[in-house]
């Protein structure tokens, strides 16, 4: 497992740069996905927690209608940690 250490922004960068479409807004990883319809984008959300719980890591994240913002950073550490990119990496897989 990743450490939860915060991430310098060199190494932000190289782990952003693995993933695609993610961006940093506000220190956090972000993401927005869209889907066809809200049971496509709902069933992504139902993946994505069972992520979360699997990293004990839990993402700030909205829904509307087909359309799902991710956003990723470790709270106690104030910054974006291993945690977030090692999330983000596994929401990708899902969403190929």
């Amino acid at each position: 497992m990743p450490e939860r250490k915060k991430l310098s922004e060199k190494e932000t960068t190289a782990g952003l740069a693995t993933l695609p479409g993610w961006s940093i807004a506000n220190g956090k990883l972000r993401k927005e996905f869209t889907f066809g319809d809200f049971v496509s984008a709902f069933g992504f959300m139902s993946s994505v927690a069972l992520i979360a719980e699997g990293l004990n890591h839990h993402p700030d994240w909205s829904n509307v209608y087909n359309r799902v913002v991710i956003e990723l950073s470790t709270h106690s550490e104030g910054g974006i940690t291993g945690y977030d990119l090692e999330f983000a990496a596994r929401v990708e897989k899902l969403h190929l």
